[in-house]
């Protein structure tokens, strides 16, 4: 079975930020990502800082991004590093599915803790689910989150995404939410 498709472009400018693919300047802020306790704290902690540089080492910068879909959540201006975004399919074989068939979109996102509070998740989330409108069929999109994390399950709803489920994934309860990407048809 061959993939379903997912956002294609290669870069999206919203009003602030620009998300693009990674580049070799973006590592130290990748390595920050993945290492800080508090941005890891609902994701399952913080990866070894060694594990990481490995990784970007043998994998390269870009690797971070290169899937359809996944991309640098970078400030429009000075095209800093500020988080990640990715929508690619939800795994089949993982709980928290709204159709039958498993694999819809899933929107995730996760910044560097001095871009919180600031919108940008909004934004990046609004301008990637408006340019997957534009581009793919009608279908179902999900947010997965920890029921724990009260931001993300009100960005979440800010987006127009409502609970649907919960489940228990990676030793934690998990909310399922849900939107029909049509909704974000600009």
């Amino acid at each position: 079975m061959s993939p379903s498709p997912t956002l294609s472009a290669m870069e999206i400018r919203a009003e602030r930020l620009l998300l693009r693919k990674a580049h070799d300047g973006d590592r130290d802020g990748l390595v920050e990502l993945m290492t800080d306790p508090e941005v890891r704290e609902h994701l399952g902690g913080p990866r070894p800082r060694d594990d990481v540089e490995r990784f970007l080492d043998a994998a390269g910068t870009a690797a971070a991004t290169a899937a359809p879909g996944g991309y640098v959540i970078a400030d429009l201006v000075t095209d800093q590093l500020l988080g990640t975004l990715a929508l690619d399919r939800r795994a089949a074989d993982r709980p928290g599915h709204v159709t039958g068939d498993g694999e819809e979109l899933e929107l995730s996102y996760v910044l560097r803790r001095p871009a919180w509070g600031s919108g940008f998740a909004h934004e990046a989330a609004t301008a990637a689910l408006r340019a997957a409108a534009a581009e793919l069929p009608d279908q179902p999109v999900v947010i997965v989150t920890r029921t724990a994390h009260g931001r993300s399950l009100r960005l979440a709803a800010r987006l127009g995404f409502r609970p649907v489920a919960a489940f228990e994934e990676f030793g934690a309860e998990q909310t399922l939410c849900a939107a029909r990407l049509s909704w974000f048809k600009g």
